[in-house]
């Protein structure tokens, strides 16, 4: 299943920058003002299990899952032109956001507002996608109008859950906060509202505070722990110029000697993962060595038709290892000899890590 991930925020924060150090395309920075176009890119997501494996079964390639990466550029307040429509568009096809967030102070880098203030930058930007979603939200409850004078009980209900909506939304609230039976949330599935997307808070500092951040992150932090949220602290310029090392020992040379263990990259997909509840699980052989992404409490049918739908349509048995005992082991034989090697119909929930090998018929 492909994943598709949004970089959202006021321009001049960095989001090309943080685009930049996690995407196998660079996109072009823009030192004053707004780009009108998107950058696309694509993310291999980060998983050394993939190599583990490789050491007891020798593969012809190992291949990463991916996840889709759009640089969106930056929002202005007010923006109500088909270019802001364009853009709003653009973020209304992704899974999840990734709101990048300036902390850093930069003379060289003018702030669109005179001043570095995140939580205004913040609020600044879900201000425009509440309103692009009360537009949604009226749109909707005209159409429901219409058919509730015919008598349609179920259009006058729709309209009454779309209303607390439109008031909440008008209260500068997003979508996502307000509490409704799943039931009732239901009415708003088909105008994907934007502010009910998952949210990644991600500060962007300068080097020098890579590891433990500055006072704009510590004023980020505090205003998003009213929202459960823990906000992601990145150094996007130095994480741009890590990622143009072509050697890998260079890259962790220097990302040791700034103090940090590991590529910005690889928090943000974990991260993005939990939000969004995914898992990984392998298939495992001479040819290939595989990642797939599956939504937590998928079935084996369900998993075999991320591969292909022929394997889901044509489902007979999954027999599965689990990544520790395969990696203990060493080989499909010895899981097979140890009784490690399970034998599964259609009802089993795949768990992350899990090796599978599809029985299918069609």
């Amino acid at each position: 299943m492909a994943l598709k991930c949004g970089i959202i925020g006021i321009t001049s924060v960095g989001k090309t920058t943080i685009f930049n150090c996690i995407s196998n395309t660079r996109g072009e920075t823009n030192t004053y003002g707004t780009g009108v176009k998107a950058n696309l890119g694509v993310i291999q997501v980060p998983d050394r299990r993939l190599y583990e494996l490789e050491k007891f079964q020798p593969t012809e390639r190992i291949v990463h899952t991916t996840v889709e990466i759009v640089d969106i550029p930056g929002l202005v307040r007010g923006q109500g032109d088909s270019s802001g429509a364009r853009l709003l568009g653009e973020i209304r096809n992704t899974d999840a956001l990734i709101h990048v967030l300036r902390c850093f102070d930069d003379d060289n880098l003018p702030h669109i507002d005179g001043s570095v203030n995140p939580i205004r930058d913040l609020e600044n930007v879900e201000f425009e996608l509440q309103v692009k979603d009360v537009e949604s939200v009226v749109k909707k409850i005209q159409r429901l109008e219409r058919a509730a004078k015919t008598g349609d009980k179920d259009a006058r209900h729709g309209i009454d859950i779309l209303n607390r909506y439109r008031e909440h939304l008008e209260g500068f609230q997003n979508a996502s906060s307000l509490e409704l039976r799943p039931e009732e949330k239901k009415v708003v599935d088909d105008i994907f509202l934007l502010t009910m997307k998952p949210v990644l808070y991600v500060c962007n500092v300068d080097e020098a505070s890579a590891v433990n951040g500055n006072r704009y992150v510590d004023e980020v932090r505090s205003f998003l722990s009213g929202r459960g949220a823990e906000p992601l602290v990145i150094a996007g310029a130095l994480e741009a110029e890590i990622a143009n090392l072509t050697e890998e020992a260079d890259r962790m040379e220097f990302l040791e000697a700034s103090g940090l263990t590991e590529p910005g990259v690889n928090k943000l997909v974990r991260a993005a993962y939990r939000m969004l509840n995914l898992q990984t699980f392998f298939t495992v052989g001479p040819k290939e060595i595989r990642a797939w992404t599956i939504t937590a409490g998928m079935t084996a049918p369900q998993a075999a038709g991320v591969i292909h739908s022929d394997l889901e349509r044509g489902f007979i048995r999954a027999e599965v290892m689990k990544y520790d005992d395969f990696v203990r082991l060493g080989s499909e034989h010895a899981c097979r000899e140890a009784g490690r090697l399970m034998v599964e119909g259609k009802g089993y929930v795949v768990a992350d890590g899990d090796i599978l090998h599809i029985r299918f018929n069609v």
